[in-house]
């Protein structure tokens, strides 16, 4: 079964950016003469289960060569959110679709297969893509990660997420709601739950756990956190520093 997708590839420029003048923003900044968007592109297109990709991206870039391998461009939003919904518009609100980074330098069609397969077999309503840390270390050592100490080891987010279109109304009052709270500990309680920071902050918290408090803060929404095995899902450019080693590892 083919899905389709959607690339975040919005936002202003920032310090990434600047390494190539007159990129829109750090999607268009080449590793290896390859625009991050367009390795994001690749790895999408190499995987049997995508079929058309939609590229949220400023208006501004709307043809640049780099979105060459996708089905539409759309316009951005001020806020992330905005720029999902752009992307989300047209598609039926149960249609399920990924929604990937656009700065991914290593995605590959075989690490989207498995997050894919994984989500239709779960059922999924909301689903993020996340990478034990044994993995990472084993295959790009050389980046740093921030990690999740969870019951079941460390783990990091992945750079893909599927969703499907009616979670957004409760998937944004949340995202809103996190925005507020995340410097604020009572805050996050009232959103998460004492037992699940508790959890949390002795490294005791099990994923399923974690997936049953998000399917009730989403309206009882099926969700799940999708274990990856392939390493390249999780590697992204945040930093300079993360385009000076994504050079060296792929130039």
């Amino acid at each position: 079964m083919a899905v389709d997708a959607i690339v975040l590839a919005g936002g202003a420029a920032d310090a990434v950016a600047a390494l190539e003048p007159g990129a829109p923003n750090k999607a268009f900044v080449p590793i290896a003469g390859i625009p991050l968007v367009t390795r994001t592109l690749a790895g999408l297109r190499a995987s049997s289960r995508i079929d058309r990709i939609v590229v949220v991206a400023p208006p501004s870039a709307a043809a640049h060569p780099a979105l060459a391998a996708a089905s539409e461009v759309r316009g951005d939003g001020p806020r992330i959110m905005e720029s999902l919904r752009s992307g989300l518009q047209g598609f039926t609100r149960d249609a399920l679709l990924v929604v990937a980074a656009s700065d991914l330098p290593a995605l590959s069609g075989t690490a989207v297969d498995e997050f894919v397969d994984e989500v239709l077999a779960r059922n999924l309503d909301v689903a993020y893509a996340c990478l034990e840390q044994r993995y990472h270390t084993a295959t790009f050592p050389e980046f740093p990660h921030t990690w999740a100490r969870l019951h079941e080891g460390r783990f990091c987010g992945g750079g893909l997420v599927a969703l499907r279109p009616r979670v957004l109304p409760r998937l944004s009052t949340f995202m809103d709601a996190l925005g507020r709270a995340r410097k604020s500990p009572l805050r996050l309680a009232g959103l998460f739950g004492w037992d699940v920071l508790a959890r949390f902050a002795f490294g005791q918290l099990r994923i399923e756990q974690a997936e049953a408090r998000a399917s009730l803060l989403l309206g009882g929404a099926r969700v799940g956190a999708i274990r990856c095995t392939h390493a390249e899902i999780a590697l992204n450019v945040d930093r300079v520093a993360d385009v000076t080693r994504a050079r060296a590892r792929f130039g």
